[in-house]
C-alpha cells in the first residue's frame, strides 16, 4: 500500500474548500498577549529532541498538615515540623532555614529567593551564605512567580528568570547554577504554558554551556492566582487543575498547588488542593514523562518563539546593565506594569474570558485600572479584583 504525501499547500487548497473563502488565516488566525504566531494547522519542518528534568517523576508537594504523611513525598514547610522521614522538603521561609532541624533521610530544597524585588535592587548576601552553607540538594531560589502574578508575559518572566541567575553567576561564580531552583507561576494559557517550561529548559542549558556546563533547570511550578476569583471557587479549581497539567506535561519537576480558596482557606481546602495533584498523576502517569510534548509540531514551535523572544529581551536587559540595575531604574517595573494593564483592558473589552466574573454571570466593574496597578512597583493582582 503507497500514501500520497500531502504538501502544506494541499492542506491549504483544502481548507480554502471548506471554508469557501481564499482569506483562511485571517478567519483562523486569534491574537494573543505574547505575540506568539500561531498557525491553524502545521507541518514539521525540525528536529526535535527531548528536553528533560531533573526528577525522575515529578514531585506532588503539599503544604504540610497532619495526617498527610503517609499520602505525600514531598512538603513546602514555613514551619519546623519534626518527624519527617524520606520526603522532599521545600522550605518557603527564610527564618526557617536557619532554624530547620534537617533529617538525613530527607532531601531538603530552598524556595527561598535572596533577591529584593523593589527599588532597592540587592542581593541579600547574609541570607544567601546561610543557605549555601546548608546541606540542602539546592539551596538558592531564582523566583519569578511574583512576576507572573504581578502581570508579566511569559517572554518577561523567562527573560527575568534568566537575568536572575546571570546575577547570581556573577555574584558567587558558575558552580551555584547547579544550586539552583527556578520557581514560576502556572497562568491559564494550557500550551502555552507547556512551552513556557520547555523553553526555559533550553534556554537555561544553553546559558550554562557559556560557563563549559551542560545543565538542565530544576523547576518548581505553582497555581496562578493571577485568573482565580474570590467568590467563585469551584471555578478556581477547574483552572488550578489545568494549571497543574501544563506544569507536569511542561517537565516540572516539582508542583504545587495553592488553596483554590484564597480568601477563606481551611483544612479540607488545602487537601483537595493538594488532591488534584494527586488525581492528575495517578488518573493519567502525567508526572513521570520526561518530555510529553516533544515533537509535537505546535507547542515545539511555540516553544521555539518564547526561546527567541526570550534571550533576545534577557540581552536587552544585561545591556542595560543586568536585572538588578533595571530594577533599580524602573525598567523591570515599567515593562510588568505595561503587560499587566494591556491583559486587565482584554479582560475589560471580554477578549479575555473568566467565567463568573465577566461571563456567567458578568458582573459590574468595580475599581479602575489604575486603582490596581502601579508602574513603579511589583505586586500581586488578580484580573477579577477589578470586579470584586
Amino acid at each position: 500500500m503507497s500514501f500520497i504525501e500531502n504538501t502544506l499547500e494541499d492542506w491549504e487548497q483544502l481548507v480554502k474548500k471548506q471554508l469557501k473563502t481564499d482569506n483562511i488565516y485571517e478567519i483562523l488566525s486569534k491574537d494573543n498577549l505574547e505575540n506568539i504566531h500561531v498557525k491553524p494547522y502545521y507541518q514539521n519542518k525540525q528536529e526535535t529532541k527531548i528536553l528533560p528534568k531533573v526528577e525522575e517523576s515529578t514531585h506532588l508537594v503539599a503544604e504540610y498538615q497532619v495526617g498527610l504523611e503517609e499520602q505525600a513525598f514531598a512538603f513546602l514547610l514555613s514551619e519546623n515540623v519534626e518527624g519527617l522521614e524520606e520526603k522532599a522538603i521545600f522550605i518557603n521561609n527564610p527564618d526557617l532555614a536557619e532554624h530547620i532541624l534537617t533529617d538525613e533521610s530527607n532531601r531538603y530544597f530552598s524556595l527561598i529567593d535572596v533577591f529584593s524585588d523593589d527599588k532597592k535592587a540587592e542581593i541579600n548576601e547574609q541570607l544567601a551564605g546561610e543557605l549555601l552553607s546548608k546541606s540542602f540538594e539546592r539551596q538558592i531560589c531564582a523566583d519569578v512567580s511574583l512576576h507572573q502574578n504581578a502581570g508579566a508575559s511569559i517572554i518577561q518572566q523567562l527573560a527575568f528568570a534568566l537575568a536572575k541567575c546571570k546575577e547570581l553567576v556573577e555574584k558567587f561564580g558558575a558552580e551555584i547554577l547547579e544550586k539552583l531552583v527556578f520557581r514560576f507561576a502556572i497562568g491559564s494559557n494550557y500550551f502555552f504554558e507547556i512551552a513556557k517550561i520547555r523553553a526555559f529548559k533550553y534556554l537555561f542549558n544553553q546559558f550554562s554551556k557559556e560557563f563549559n556546563k551542560d545543565l538542565i533547570p530544576y523547576i518548581f511550578a505553582e497555581t496562578s492566582f493571577r485568573n482565580k476569583a474570590k467568590n467563585d471557587a469551584d471555578n478556581n479549581l477547574i483552572r488550578s487543575t489545568l494549571e497543574l497539567a501544563s506544569a507536569m506535561i511542561g517537565g516540572a519537576d516539582a508542583v504545587f498547588s495553592n488553596d483554590y480558596k484564597f480568601e477563606d482557606s481551611s483544612e479540607l481546602s488545602k487537601e483537595i488542593s493538594f488532591k488534584q495533584q494527586i488525581v492528575l498523576a495517578y488518573e493519567s502517569i502525567i508526572n513521570v514523562f520526561e518530555d510529553a510534548t516533544s515533537g509535537s509540531y505546535f507547542v515545539e514551535d511555540v516553544t521555539q518563539q518564547f526561546a527567541e523572544k526570550s534571550w533576545k529581551l534577557f540581552l536587552e536587559i544585561e545591556e542595560k546593565g543586568g536585572y538588578l540595575e533595571a530594577l533599580k531604574s524602573g525598567e523591570i517595573q515599567k515593562m510588568i506594569f505595561q503587560q499587566a494593564v494591556k491583559e486587565q483592558c482584554w479582560v475589560e473589552e471580554g477578549k479575555i474570558k473568566l467565567i463568573g466574573v465577566n461571563l456567567y454571570p458578568k458582573l459590574e466593574i468595580k475599581k479602575s485600572i489604575e486603582a490596581l496597578y502601579n508602574s513603579d512597583e511589583i505586586k500581586a493582582v488578580r484580573l477579577a479584583e477589578m470586579f470584586e
